[in-house]
């Protein structure tokens, strides 16, 4: 703990060393001194995650720090932080499904009226089709299954060898008059299960009739999406193998431009499994530092700008309410800032913000017992992963007229002798005073200075995206996440992106009149708990104090963070980066 400087600098050279000698460990294991501005092609951008040796503190509370971080950097990331991504070449064409050969045919199939088993027998359209083509396959594995022609239920078949097809696999498409975003959402995933399942290199789609260009984007970044695969910490045989598909054809195809919405699902995919990465990873191998580092690897894919705000340089902005809540942890704070530019004119400025809590003990109110779930405290970094994986869709999109600023206050809320306590009072950059009345609540001190931040770039609407309340899952279940504005606007821009995306949203009541007095504080300008009754209302409430002019919102999404049968939902990612996109067109 006494280490002098020149230790202290042998340390930190030889982690580097370490790491750099290691591709699985994470992008970097230290980084210290200023703020890293850059952009993408720039030499500057090539030494962002290098520090100077002479930055290294002297005394000894720093030293300690440093020690312990770098080693723990080194010695625990010893499997990739990103999870490999499947390259699938899709396309389209005319043949109809009768004529294909090939590995695997996908055909729709929709449920009749009143589930009546002999009508769905009685294919209609491509499915009857290809059924007097493969000598009533069709008909055969509809009567031998249990399939219904739900939508996403699915029923496969090996056929003969004489069969100018190998398998045969129905989905169902639900009810005719029902094909819509989610039935078109279940379809895609269902074929990307199918497509795992049965380990094929190709496979031909035929597509549901109605199938809109809109259903079409769905469907394919259903498909996309779902041929996600996370074996990052498995080993041995244990690990599933890689994934055989190399490509997918479309059939009978009538949408207008396949290629430009192929390439929007690739965007919208990718920033899904960004997403799904940092929220399924564990808080040893996700900290800020990596946060940091993500951001600063979009920026460098996508042509964006970064900066990455440490310690000293937040301090001096005045952002003591976030840095409340990460002095407890030995791990840096990091402050990230991504920017979009679009080419031509900016019409519309905005900023989308997440809670960026890498994990969440609860510090001094910590999280105990039965049901705190302080063991899945890795994806209460939630909001930062949707924000980040909307950065990296926006960034390959390139939509134009919006500015877009991607901001994430990250930082642990951990418990050591120097971390906030119940009963502190909290500074925030805008010079309001927050009394801490429990620590448990961190979240939206994180997101008060992160809020100020983002208005001061000049963002005239601002969503906040963060796993905050517990009180919103209570209110809305596992499936829907909760948002509150004061802009019926801007609200309904979110609902319709949410509405078209296919992610479940839910408007709930701000009621600053009713429920306003409970974050008063006697004694500071705020607390940051109210009562017992309506916890997700209340916070939301909260964070409306450190909005200026801006319009803004906010979306808890604690409950579809997370699914226990699947893991990490990538929940947050369309809605944000279909928003993004539509700000620039007004």
């Amino acid at each position: 703990t006494q280490a002098p400087q020149t230790m202290l600098t042998k340390v930190a050279v030889g982690v580097v060393c370490c790491a750099g000698a290691a591709s699985a460990f994470a992008p970097s294991a230290v980084r210290l001194g200023g703020s890293t501005l850059a952009k993408a092609g720039s030499s500057s951008f090539l030494t962002a995650s290098t520090f100077p040796l002479t930055a290294a503190p002297s005394h000894t509370r720093a030293a300690r720090h440093l020690a312990l971080t770098s080693l723990r950097s080194a010695a625990d990331t010893l499997h990739p932080v990103k999870s490999e991504t499947a390259k699938v070449q899709i396309s389209s064409s005319e043949t109809a499904a009768s004529d294909y050969e090939g590995e695997l045919l996908i055909v729709p199939v929709c449920a009749p009226e009143g589930e009546d088993k002999e009508k769905l027998s009685e294919a209609s359209g491509a499915a009857k089709d290809v059924d007097g083509k493969l000598d009533g396959a069709v008909k055969d594995l509809i009567e031998s299954s249990e399939f219904k022609g739900g939508a996403g239920q699915a029923a496969t078949v090996r056929l003969s060898k004489a069969s100018p097809v190998g398998k045969l696999s129905l989905v169902g498409c639900g009810k005719a008059d029902k094909w819509d975003t989610a039935a078109a959402a279940k379809y895609g995933d269902q074929v990307a299960s199918i497509a795992k399942a049965e380990k094929v290199k190709s496979l031909a789609v035929q597509l549901p009739d109605g199938t809109t260009d809109a259903l079409f984007g769905v469907l394919s970044e259903a498909l996309l999406s779902g041929l996600y695969q996370d074996s990052r910490f498995k080993t041995g045989d244990g690990k599933p193998k890689p994934l055989k598909l190399e490509t997918v054809e479309f059939l009978g195809c009538s949408v207008g431009d396949v290629g430009a919405a192929v390439e929007k699902a690739r965007a919208t995919s990718s920033g899904v499994a960004l997403c799904k990465d940092l929220v399924s990873a564990p808080p040893n191998y996700i900290t800020p530092e990596v946060l940091a580092d993500s951001a600063i690897e979009i920026a460098k894919d996508c042509g964006m700008e970064v900066k990455i705000l440490e310690k000293d340089e937040c301090e001096k902005l005045g952002m003591g309410s976030f840095l409340g809540v990460a002095k407890g942890s030995s791990e840096p704070p990091k402050f990230i800032h991504l920017k979009y530019t679009p080419k031509g004119d900016v019409r519309k400025k905005v900023a989308v913000i997440g809670k960026g809590l890498t994990f969440d003990s609860g510090g001094y109110n910590i999280k105990a017992g039965p049901g705190s779930m302080i063991e899945m405290m890795k994806f209460d970094m939630g909001g930062s992963a949707a924000t980040l994986g909307a950065a990296r869709t926006i960034g390959m999109l390139k939509p134009e007229g919006v500015e877009a600023h991607f901001i994430v206050a990250s930082c642990e809320n951990m418990i050591n002798g120097e971390a906030m306590r119940p009963g502190d009072i909290l500074t925030a950059s805008n010079g309001k005073t927050i009394e801490v009345l429990n620590t448990d609540a961190e979240g939206r001190l994180t997101l008060a200075d992160a809020i100020i931040y983002a208005e001061k770039q000049g963002a005239e609407e601002i969503i906040d995206i963060a796993t905050l309340t517990g009180a919103c899952i209570i209110a809305l279940g596992n499936d829907y996440a909760g948002m509150w504005s004061g802009s019926d606007e801007l609200a309904s821009a979110i609902e319709e992106s949410a509405k078209v995306t296919g992610e479940k949203m839910w408007r709930m009541p701000l009621c600053e009149a009713e429920y306003g007095e409970q974050i008063k504080s006697k004694i500071a300008d705020l607390k940051n708990i109210g009562g017992r009754g309506a916890g997700s209302i209340t916070a939301a409430l909260f964070l409306k104090q450190f909005v200026d002019k801006a319009s803004w919102a906010h979306i808890d999404i604690a409950g579809p963070v997370w699914n226990d049968k699947i893991g990490a939902t990538g929940y947050g990612v369309k809605t944000l980066s279909d928003w993004v996109k539509n700000a620039g067109k007004k």
